[in-house]
């Protein structure tokens, strides 16, 4: 028999192809399973030994098994063993490739020339290098024809073009990423969860300045439709986040909230308190909202 493999090969491929399976198959988490569970590295250990084990039997089978051939059956057997396997595809594909001449064919191409007992081989190029010359050929002509022939588009259009979608693509994700929102891109929160974390930031922060009902005392009513620096979800956000009129008005929150609590708790505003009839209402300072946002 051929000498495919030596067991030096076989025993680790086997362990980490048992190892790779059960590492697999096992839930351990984000730790490897030999970490979360103790047991699997002893299994992993005694397939090891296992795995010796039976090399080192087959490999005493197979030398008493020889003992008893005859000496020719055992010549036999020693020449089979010897023999390595070959990959005869891949050998003439390398060849065929190379295009080299093995040493006992070098005669046939060699030149007259002769330089202090140097001689000269009139080798060919390799096929590989012309094959891939005549591919550089053939992707110029296309590529001539393709941006210079049928006015294909210029690396400023591609440029252009990956900018517009990578601005879409960022666009996309921050109507998804609450916590990138800017009085730009925010809009109008309706969800329950929402509402409610905006409630509990107003109640921690507002109601000092703007009463629990939004009625108003030191800061503005905030239940009528008369706005100071303007209404509308942007506006609103653009006040909380960056504080009212200087010298006068509210302190700017970026430096304490998030930019998803500035949406919430600006939504929580515009839903749940603008509209409403407070207990003590402040009298009306700005001018009533005519935006786009206004209802």
């Amino acid at each position: 028999m051929k000498n495919i493999s030596p067991w030096w090969i076989r025993v680790p491929i086997i362990f980490f192809l048992i190892f790779g399976l059960m590492e697999y198959f096992i839930d351990s988490g984000e730790q490897p399973a030999i970490i979360e569970y103790p047991i699997v590295a002893l299994f992993l250990v005694l397939v090891l030994f296992i795995l010796i084990a039976i090399e080192l039997i087959l490999q005493s089978v197979e030398n008493v098994m020889f003992q008893t051939l005859p000496p020719e059956a055992q010549e036999r057997y020693l020449s089979s063993k010897s023999k390595q396997w070959e990959w005869k595809w891949g050998k003439e594909t390398w060849k065929k490739l190379t295009g080299n001449k093995p040493i006992e064919e070098e005669k046939e191409i060699i030149l007259d020339h002769n330089y202090d007992g140097i001689r000269e081989l009139d080798n060919n190029l390799p096929p590989w290098w012309v094959y891939m010359f005549y591919a550089t050929i053939v992707f110029g002509i296309i590529y001539l024809a393709r941006f210079h022939v049928f006015d294909g588009y210029t690396q400023n259009m591609e440029y252009e073009q990956e900018v517009a979608e990578a601005q879409i693509a960022i666009e996309a994700y921050k109507k998804t990423a609450k916590g990138l929102v800017d009085a730009n891109t925010v809009e109008l929160l309706t969800d329950a969860t929402d509402i409610k974390a905006g409630e509990a930031v107003f109640t921690s922060n507002c109601v000092a300045c703007h009463m629990a009902d939004g009625g108003g005392g030191i800061g503005p009513n905030l239940t009528d439709e008369y706005w100071i620096l303007g209404g509308g979800i942007k506006n609103v956000f653009h006040t909380i986040s960056e504080g009212g009129r200087d010298g006068k008005g509210m302190i700017a929150w970026k430096q304490t909230l998030k930019p998803a609590q500035i949406a919430q708790v600006a939504s929580y505003i515009l839903t749940e308190i603008n509209g409403t009839t407070p207990a003590n209402p402040k009298a009306a300072e700005g001018d009533i909202w005519t935006g786009e946002e206004a209802p």
